[in-house]
């Protein structure tokens, strides 16, 4: 008899034990994280150094022109994705996923600021997607936080959705997220595949956090 399962491993980095004394959070066992002088996001962090490589003060180059783009918070989530056959050393199936989350805070946001960001997703995407059998997705998330969300963003980011297959989809695909949040007003829209965006929503309960049904729901606390 023989039984078949799936399995999502995250790639790095690995959660660290609870040490002796009962701590839990970002102790010398913890992966090196930053601290961000903005609350907002050192409290959003704590939601996922467990399972992204985070990092402060990113700055990409893109397009053409090489023109920078500079964010207060950058994530990266590498996971693999196998079947086991009868015993996990037997496994196929082998699948890779990754996650690029691109966050800042700006004074406002217009649906032509969000226009460029995915341009920037695209420009991404064509420089650091590597097709393969192996491949599976690869997602960049673009995480604007603001004073307040007005109506026309709101309605574009709930009906933005931006996958794209790579090789007719033999070699996976890639997909650009939106979330845009204004956390003093508990405020917050997110594109439909943007499982990230309960992370940036701190004022939730976990039992509203427990609705998502996405693989992010899986990893964060």
């Amino acid at each position: 008899m023989s039984a078949a399962g799936d399995s999502d491993e995250p790639g790095e980095p690995e959660d660290a034990e609870e040490s002796a004394d009962g701590a839990s959070a970002r102790d010398e066992n913890e992966p090196d994280v930053p601290d961000w002088e903005d609350e907002y996001f050192d409290r959003v962090s704590d939601r996922l150094f467990h399972n992204y490589d985070l990092a402060k003060d990113h700055r990409v180059e893109a397009g053409e022109s090489g023109a920078g783009e500079r964010f207060d918070l950058y994530g990266r989530l590498a996971m693999t994705s196998q079947k086991h056959f009868v015993h996990p050393n037997l496994t196929y199936g082998h699948h890779e996923r990754t996650e690029h989350l691109y966050a800042r805070r700006t004074e406002s946001v217009t649906v032509a600021d969000l226009e460029r960001l995915v341009e920037l997703g695209h420009d991404l995407a064509d420089k650091t997607v590597e097709p393969s059998e192996e491949h599976f997705s690869t997602d960049f998330t673009f995480a604007v936080v603001a004073p307040k969300v007005p109506d026309d963003v709101r309605s574009f980011v709930a009906g933005f959705s931006d996958r794209t297959l790579i090789k007719y989809g033999y070699h996976g695909h890639y997909e650009v997220n939106l979330v845009v949040v204004a956390p003093e007003r508990e405020n917050i829209v997110a594109s439909e595949s943007a499982d990230i965006a309960r992370a940036f929503a701190l004022w939730e309960s976990d039992e509203e956090g427990d609705s998502s049904s996405g693989l992010l729901s899986r990893l964060l606390p």
